[in-house]
């Protein structure tokens, strides 16, 4: 099996696909992959190095532009997938695992006092639907799918479904069945 960079892994996602340099260029048309584009870009270098300025410049642009607020900081697994553009706010020390749907009006973020201090990490091929919110130093476990306009601020185990405000949680093994598609396998 060829060695597909993590770009090509994330635009893998959209059709199934594995895309030549020139084919992911022609696909930066779709502003979710221009966006995971120059994200992965800006992350690829050192914040201070001149490639790095470069990219970074030009992520601020489009995070304008598109409203997409996803820092280079933010550890996102390879096979990242963007439904629809807008809205969608990310911490930087937010951790994401790999095959991810995070559809628009997302929140991920930081609690700042309580309990659950901190700052989330998510797991493998997780759906997170639209206006979701998700906060605190929580552990959302793999096969999980957030609901839209759930409310999320607890530990979610794997395998399961979120659902509501306040959010509650439903074991399923197929949680995320036809939501997650064209998954990136790693090669062990």
């Amino acid at each position: 099996m060829p060695n597909y960079t993590i770009i090509q892994k994330d635009f893998y996602r959209e059709k199934g696909q594995w895309l030549s340099t020139v084919g992911i260029w022609k696909k930066c048309i779709n502003p979710n992959l221009h966006y995971i584009y120059i994200f992965r870009k800006a992350q690829k270098y050192q914040k201070k190095s001149i490639p790095g300025i470069f990219w970074r410049l030009i992520l601020r642009h489009y995070q304008i532009k598109y409203g997409f607020q996803i820092y280079p900081e933010t550890e996102i697994g390879e096979g990242l997938y963007l439904g629809h553009w807008g809205a969608l706010v990310i911490n930087p020390k937010t951790k994401i695992g790999k095959n991810c749907n995070i559809a628009q009006g997302v929140t991920i973020g930081q609690q700042n006092r309580g309990k659950n201090e901190g700052f989330p990490v998510i797991g493998d091929e997780v759906w997170i639907g639209p206006n979701a919110v998700i906060v605190g130093n929580v552990k959302i476990g793999s096969n999980v799918l957030i609901a839209p306009n759930a409310y999320v601020n607890f530990d979610v185990p794997g395998d399961s479904m979120v659902m509501g405000n306040p959010g509650k949680i439903y074991p399923t093994e197929e949680a995320t069945n036809g939501y997650i598609n064209n998954k990136v396998y790693i090669q062990s």
